[in-house]
């Protein structure tokens, strides 16, 4: 696809990139046989190829419409496009630079909207805020409707831990070491799900460190067109992590994958930074998913918990994951390789309708995609036999939460096994 950047675009980092991805398109529509969106609406332009042919006629010089803006809006960033292009286009590259650029030159958004996405912005990427919240909201969490009840989900797993502290993380120190970023949310929604993972690396002889000034990956703000606001949550991550990297810290684990991918596309972002590009490569080098960590220590891990037949679970895999770092295949492996079945549901590759932020900005697009991803886990249970369902990111296991199965990070259920195999019996 040939495209005559428009004079203001011409010298820009932005168009240049533009100009590149766009010129790998060939038309074919691959993409939009794959789009979760199109598949519900139908329309042309709420596709990967729509949606690349509007950002196409705003770097030529073709002024956006708030039409325009709606369309870019409802892309998911899911990037199932990426995994199904034969020619390897960067889409979730360019609708980032097309969102730039339509909320640039069109009109300022309804109160309402500007409104929601600053609270968006500055409440969940606010340990204090957030937290504060979210007990809050325990506490009258009866009282709430389903459909904002599941984004207050209960706390799970208290017996896994210590009778004190039912979050308590381990306090043995290891020659190995790695970081781990907290996360905005996860924490205060999901707490468990840090814990276990550092359990379970304390017993695989890793220690888990927590770099205090760490903050928000930068996806939340970068994705609702506050790119520099993301950005600074990028540099300030690397400042925090960089001192422990110097000594040695082999590896960042993320336990959400919507995190990891922003984490891992440091290098790409801040490649002009002259004062942050070379250690915004290092950082995303180092960045590595939990499901990428754990298949290099399966020896050790199957001396803990054993290789025998376990109960079965149906796998969602996050788009952040699957398509955002192309990673498939790792956690079904390795769940297999101590025993449990991960059996994947009908449309696995579509997303769950969580995407960041989405749940509240699209929230009818999200609540259709919702419905279409539980009908599909729910008969993969049916036909199991699973009991429970797990996933790797704390936007999706908090968005499929219903009261018929539980949804859970896989790595709780690792975490139980060598907590029970590690408890004596009376």
């Amino acid at each position: 696809m040939q495209t005559q950047l428009a004079p203001q675009f011409a010298n820009t980092t932005d168009g240049i990139e533009a100009a590149r991805i766009l010129g790998k398109c060939v038309h074919c529509g691959f993409c939009t046989a794959t789009c979760p969106t199109y598949q519900i609406l139908g329309d042309e332009l709420d596709g990967p190829r729509g949606r690349i042919y509007l950002i196409k006629q705003m770097a030529e010089g073709q002024a956006p419409t708030e039409k325009t803006r709606l369309h870019l809006d409802r892309c998911l960033t899911c990037r199932n496009c990426e995994s199904t292009c034969p020619s390897g286009v960067q889409y979730g590259n360019l609708i980032d630079i097309g969102r730039k650029w339509a909320e640039e030159k069109t009109a300022p958004r309804p109160l309402s909207q500007r409104l929601t996405r600053w609270a968006l912005k500055e409440g969940l990427t606010s340990p204090l805020l957030f937290n504060s919240a979210m007990t809050l909201g325990r506490l009258v969490r009866p009282l709430m409707p389903s459909s904002i009840k599941r984004k207050v989900p209960e706390i799970k797993n208290k017996a896994l831990a210590s009778d004190t502290d039912p979050y308590a993380r381990p306090t043995t120190q290891h020659a190995r070491k790695m970081l781990l970023l907290e996360g905005c949310v996860q924490p205060g929604m999901l707490p468990n799900i840090n814990s276990a993972t550092a359990r379970v690396l304390d017993a695989l002889k890793i220690e888990l460190i927590s770099a205090p000034n760490a903050t928000c990956c930068g996806a939340l703000r970068y994705h609702l067109n506050d790119q520099a606001g993301g950005l600074d949550n990028a540099r300030q991550n690397i400042d925090a992590w960089w001192p422990l990297i110097e000594k040695g810290a082999e590896a960042i684990v993320m336990t959400a994958s919507g995190c990891g991918v922003m984490a891992k596309d440091y290098g790409h972002l801040l490649a002009s930074d002259t004062t942050y590009a070379a250690k915004a490569k290092k950082v995303s080098d180092l960045t590595k998913d939990i499901s990428e960590i754990l298949p290099l220590l399966q020896t050790e891990l199957l001396a803990l918990v054993g290789a025998d037949p376990k109960p079965g679970v149906v796998y969602h895999p996050p788009c952040t994951l699957q398509h955002g770092q192309q990673i498939r295949g790792k956690v079904e492996g390795l769940l297999a390789s101590i025993g449990i079945g991960a059996r994947l549901c009908a449309d696995s590759h579509l997303c769950c309708g969580s995407a960041g932020t989405y749940s509240v900005t699209q929230p009818e697009l999200s609540d259709q995609l919702r419905k279409n991803k539980l009908a599909h886990l729910q008969a993969a249970c049916e036909e199991s036999g699973a009991q429970v369902i797990v996933s790797g990111n704390v936007g999706c296991i908090s968005h499929l939460q219903q009261d018929d199965t539980p949804v859970l990070h896989w790595i709780e259920i690792i975490d139980q096994l060598i907590t029970r195999k590690s408890t004596p019996t009376s």
